[in-house]
């Protein structure tokens, strides 16, 4: 039988149980913990990506954060030029991070005039990282997905015209949806950076090069509207790195 200090005592426990889970979102949300943040001895080299959400960047600053790259975004589609880039590529070409410059793409402009726009903006730079290539959902897209086939096409063109500009095959970034639509089991041959910010990356027969765990983020170095920062990892040693970029 159910007696009230039996049905208080119930009640108690599953309150505190909210609270302890409304209080550990809150501090999720706010970034004052990272639960899958990588282990360092497994994940030594470490870095960030940027836009202009992060505003104006002290790239000196940023770079003491115990980071080894950054990718800083540059264009978007076949007309958006990040506003900071320019200034970001030059200002952290001057540090001691490892950098490259990554791409949006559009599923609604051809690849080859999104790869002009991303050619006439990133500069040859000699140990620079490969163009990146942003491969997700925007706007209405994930309601409307465009098919494999349209996607691969516009994804083809950009490849094959900013790999032979620059002479290095491009990372793929995507996240789980886009990659099981658009990306498994083809471009096996491209560095792969996938977006997951609860688990480790796990794929069955799909390595993987970067891991992008957490949009959470706080780091000195930049004032910007956007208040976080995305950390990611590289899969390997620092020599493993080197050898590899």
């Amino acid at each position: 039988m159910w007696t009230n200090s039996r049905i208080k005592y119930i009640f108690g426990l599953l309150l505190l149980a909210g609270l302890i889970g409304a209080g550990t979102w809150v501090m999720f949300d706010h970034g004052i913990i990272i639960p899958n943040t990588p282990n360092f001895n497994e994940f030594p080299v470490r870095g960030v990506d940027v836009s202009s959400y992060q505003g104006e960047i002290d790239w000196e600053v940023l770079a003491g954060n115990d980071i080894d790259f950054a990718f800083i975004k540059a264009t978007e589609g076949s007309s958006f030029v990040d506003p900071y880039f320019a200034q970001n590529w030059d200002r952290s070409g001057k540090t001691k991070l490892k950098i490259g410059a990554y791409h949006f793409l559009s599923f609604d402009s051809p690849g080859k005039s999104q790869a002009e726009n991303f050619i006439r903006n990133v500069p040859k730079l000699e140990g620079a990282f490969p163009p990146a290539i942003d491969v997700e959902f925007y706007g209405d897209k994930a309601a409307n997905k465009p098919s494999r086939e349209a996607v691969q096409t516009i994804l083809n063109d950009f490849i094959a015209i900013t790999e032979a500009h620059y002479g290095q095959k491009p990372i793929i970034y995507t996240v789980y949806e886009t990659y099981d639509l658009y990306i498994r089991n083809d471009y096996i041959e491209y560095p792969l950076w996938i977006r997951d910010v609860i688990w480790k990356p796990s794929f069955a027969n799909t390595p993987w090069t970067f891991w992008q765990y957490s949009a959470k983020g706080k780091m000195p170095g930049y004032v910007g509207e956007e208040y976080f920062i995305d950390l990611n990892v590289f899969k390997g040693t620092p020599e493993e790195f080197a050898e590899m970029f």
